[in-house]
């Protein structure tokens, strides 16, 4: 046990990290562990593989990913935004030669592949996008001067682009609305919520209209016509689970479900374990997401305040994506369940965001006091 006496890096970070937010994120991990043994056997046997091939790769990816979220929450504020600078940097860069070099996987091209891996270059934009974006605007606000927001539109505008170039609107969607909400908290004008919330619309009436595929999932979420075999499989796996599912191991449904272990695991997770442990589920992401905020309003300094704002929002508008797609609330869009979903990209990029948060909300008592120092001085009385 770390003693409160020790003085070492090790003991710094024990009593200055959010364990509530640490034990969310290691639990979210081992439940998604803990269920790829029920959704990806199916499949793996369904395509010719070995029935643990996705179970030993889920496992493959959870120890760099632990390690991963960890080494990020040393991190200072200062060192989290040089690293996003420098991973969203790179992300956009391999996001570029995707579109020409990139492997093509249903019609988008989203994918380099890497060795025996394939990296997805999205994911790990998000969470550098987020906190890039959070310092712009807070230099802004800070600065008014520094035309903050004005590179953070523009950056905003080089990743919509990018992602609707794969094309991949769901990360298109999310991002935008993750993006909207940081620049909310900035202190958006009326007129440019307006503005953006009309081309926002726009936006997806264009899309609706100029990309097949989009039109073709919101007509078959509008009218129940069509290919329906996959969100009518993953309602069916739901419905048999009840309240207390049907034990593990136990389903049925969901061996003909196709993206059984990515897309729709908390169909997967309905089916095996009930009702009562997919509220339970989201009540860890809620509970992420209100801690988040929770800090994020306490917070005196405007990057942090954004940022943990920014990062809590994008795994929270993520989860309810896939858990609205697999309620038939929402069109069927590909989007994991962060943390839960097998996927080595999704799960290494979301530990990086959780290491982001893990790193802005620890405890730091010497710039709490140096924070109380300086406003005491703005506000003209004396430090102490």
């Amino acid at each position: 046990m770390v003693s409160r006496a020790d003085r070492g890096p090790l003991a710094d970070w024990f009593w200055t990290i959010d364990r509530f937010f640490l034990v969310a994120f290691v639990m979210l991990m081992g439940v998604g562990f803990m269920l790829s043994f029920a959704a990806s056997p199916a499949v793996a046997e369904r395509i010719g593989l070995d029935s643990f091939h996705f179970v030993e790769r889920h496992a493959l990816f959870l120890l760099p990913s632990l390690v991963v979220m960890v080494g990020l929450s040393f991190l200072t504020p200062r060192q989290v935004r040089r690293t996003a600078i420098v991973l969203l940097i790179i992300s956009l860069t391999l996001m570029v030669l995707a579109l020409f070099f990139g492997v093509e996987v249903k019609g988008s091209r989203r994918w380099i592949g890497v060795g025996m891996f394939s990296i997805q270059p999205s994911e790990f934009m998000k969470p550098a996008f987020v906190v890039v974006c959070a310092w712009l605007f807070a230099e802004h606000a800070r600065q008014p001067e520094i035309p903050g927001n004005l590179f953070a539109i523009i950056l905003f505008g080089i990743v919509a682009a990018l992602l609707v170039a794969q094309p991949d609107l769901g990360q298109t969607i999310l991002t935008s609305v993750v993006w909207g909400g940081m620049f909310f908290m900035a202190g958006m004008p009326w007129l440019w919520i307006v503005l953006l919330g009309g081309v926002g619309a726009g936006g997806i009436v264009t899309a609706y209209y100029m990309l097949p595929h989009v039109t073709a999932r919101f007509d078959k979420f509008l009218t129940g016509e069509g290919d329906r075999f996959q969100i009518e499989t993953a309602h069916e796996a739901i419905l048999q689970g009840g309240w207390f599912g049907q034990g593990p191991g136990e389903g049925i449904v969901k061996r003909i479900l196709p993206d059984s272990h990515t897309d729709f695991v908390f169909s997967v997770a309905a089916e095996e374990f009930g009702i009562i442990f997919c509220m339970a589920l989201v009540a860890i992401f809620a509970f992420i997401v209100l801690r988040g905020l929770n800090h994020a309003f306490k917070e005196r300094n405007d990057f942090n305040r954004f940022a943990v704002a920014g990062l809590v929002l994008q795994i929270g508008m993520q989860s309810l994506i896939n858990i609205g797609v697999n309620l038939e609330l929402m069109p069927a869009k590909g989007m994991t369940l962060p943390l839960i979903s097998y996927g080595g990209s999704s799960m290494i990029a979301i530990c990086i965001t959780a290491g982001f948060i893990l790193a802005l909300t620890r405890h730091r008592p010497e710039k709490r006091a140096q924070e109380r120092s300086l406003f005491r001085v703005a506000q003209g009385v004396p430090a102490e």
